[in-house]
């Protein structure tokens, strides 16, 4: 067996005696959207609403470049993305909210958003995020996510 299955083993097994699940939905943690044109263009609606909010895409994961690029060197053949890139950004006064509710919500900061598309899925570009957990603090991020979505995709 190797290694990592075996490790996903045993903290299944953890999960099970200490009455936890590992089984979480993905429709709870991640909010996921769809947009049909050219993936630049929905790109670059996310970020004008990002910045239409007067915040700033502090950096941009190339998530899908990084993993085609590394595919051959973790035994992997399937093409995950056409385009695939998760943009961060913060808000000092909404993450200031959230900390002052609960100063170890700092892990939450700073959000993201991914824009991608899917091989095989011509015109279709994805727009999603973590669902924040909801505990004290966060209901401006909540806002915040929604609101730069929704005006991007409108």
């Amino acid at each position: 067996m190797p290694r990592s299955a075996f490790l996903l083993l045993l903290f299944q097994s953890a999960l099970a005696l200490s009455g936890l699940s590992a089984a979480t939905s993905a429709a709870d943690e991640v909010v996921r959207h769809t947009a049909k044109g050219p993936y630049e263009e929905v790109r670059d609606a996310v970020v004008m609403a990002i910045e239409g909010k007067g915040l700033i895409v502090d950096r941009v994961a190339h998530v899908g470049d990084m993993l085609a690029r590394t595919a051959k060197d973790v035994g992997a053949s399937r093409q995950l993305y056409g385009k695939a890139e998760v943009l961060e950004f913060c808000s000092a006064r909404i993450s200031r909210e959230m900390m002052e509710a609960d100063p170890h919500q700092i892990a939450i900061c700073p959000y993201t958003i991914a824009v991608y598309t899917l091989p095989g899925e011509p015109g279709v570009v994805y727009v999603s995020y973590r669902r924040p957990p909801q505990s004290k603090g966060m209901e401006g991020v909540h806002t915040l996510l929604d609101e730069i979505v929704n005006e991007a995709l409108k």
